[in-house]
């Protein structure tokens, strides 16, 4: 893939972000429009550079299957995730997107991911903490096809052009204007102050069942 040029002007794409869903599990929409003038984008491939801050994160097992069932493809930089960190003590997550061209719109391409909401501490006031998700960074990868390297800047990626190549390829940035900056997911959290009778029902229902089982045992176990 080399940088080559083009015979019309060079225009932002349109990168448009949406959060679905309701809760902790959530779907990351992405859909986004090239912005070049008089060119379709065949022969491109087209993926999405996302930083997930710590509140979210991909779940590596359910991607797994997802791919292995071609519902979406992506790479996750580090690609060992602990599901069962808190954001407090969770690391920030890249992820490369690859898009799925539209077949009604030739420059248009989307993709969907699986997100979940990791626990936060409990907060003083609000039910909710929000978690901001910035507009990801717009990557190209087009072979045989002439574009303007006006438009285009080699980025720093080492990821295969799309799953069947063995091998890294250059990809590169897209200048872009999203349609918001930037997206809010909100994620239910605990108040401080039902921290005691939270305590007090745990406790409680630890004793109760472990009570039952200890019940059971004494009444149906067999013992030498």
């Amino acid at each position: 893939c080399v940088i080559l040029d083009v015979q019309a002007a060079c225009q932002d794409a349109t990168v448009t972000q949406e959060l679905l869903k309701e809760g902790f599990h959530r779907d990351l929409l992405v859909k986004v429009e090239l912005g070049v003038v008089g060119e379709d984008a065949g022969g491109c491939t087209v993926a999405t550079r996302t930083r997930l801050p710590p509140g979210i994160y991909v779940d590596p097992y359910e991607l797994a299957s997802l791919q292995q069932h071609n519902l979406t493809k992506a790479v996750l930089i580090p690609d060992v995730i602990d599901v069962e960190a808190p954001e407090y003590l969770a690391t920030d997550l890249l992820v490369l997107l690859y898009m799925e061209p539209d077949p009604l719109c030739s420059r248009c391409f989307t993709a969907a991911l699986p997100v979940h909401g990791r626990y936060h501490r409990p907060a003083e006031e609000s039910e909710e903490v929000l978690v901001v998700l910035k507009s990801p960074e717009v990557l190209v990868c087009c072979c045989d096809n002439r574009l303007s390297a006006e438009c285009w800047r080699p980025a720093e990626v080492e990821a295969p052009c799309s799953g069947k190549n063995v091998g890294p390829c250059q990809w590169y940035s897209v200048t872009h204007k999203p349609a918001y900056e930037k997206s809010i997911l909100q994620v239910p959290v605990g108040l401080r102050q039902h921290s005691p009778l939270v305590c007090v029902v745990t406790l409680l229902a630890t004793v109760l069942c472990s009570s039952l089982v200890l019940a059971a045992v004494c009444k149906y176990g067999h013992f030498s």
